[in-house]
């Protein structure tokens, strides 16, 4: 029993003491004033200028990369070209039919690169040569060091 008292004791002591040292802190620490022009470091007339915000939206320029002929509408046409743009690197031959090993081509040919051994087949070391490296977008931190050769995007 006196092991539930000697706990009950200890508790109230740690409570008291946590209490009348937050109310003792909280009587010394005054509040800080927000930093003014003249404590900062830099003056305000050695800032650069902040960017200027665009008033396109995202949607807007999206749009606006389809419209080809600014009339304010997309047409059928203008809304395909770029599959148009895409599916004619795709066709090698310039025929107009996308055959498989045309679609193909570009996985192949990573993979035959890839295949230091010519082995038909692609081990763990071979297979890490095939990763795909993206390119950073605007305002994101750089990657971690990435390899000059390799391509920025894998449509294969």
């Amino acid at each position: 029993m006196w092991r539930y008292m000697a706990g009950g004791a200890g508790a109230l002591l740690i409570v008291a003491a946590s209490w009348l040292l937050g109310q003792t802190m909280a009587r010394t620490d005054a509040p800080s004033s927000p930093p003014t022009a003249a404590s900062s470091a830099m003056p305000l007339a050695d800032l650069p200028a902040p960017p200027e915000a665009s008033e396109l939206s995202r949607e807007e320029k999206r749009f606006n990369r389809y419209d080809k002929d600014r009339n304010g509408s997309i047409a059928r046409a203008e809304y395909l070209l770029s599959r148009q743009k895409a599916y004619a690197k795709l066709d090698s031959n310039g025929d107009g039919v996308l055959s498989f090993d045309e679609y193909a081509l570009k996985a192949s040919t990573k993979f035959a690169g890839a295949d230091n051994d010519k082995s038909g087949l692609l081990n763990r070391t071979e297979f890490a040569t095939t990763r795909v490296i993206r390119k950073t977008k605007p305002g994101c931190p750089p990657a971690a060091a990435q390899p000059a050769d390799a391509s920025a995007s894998d449509d294969g």
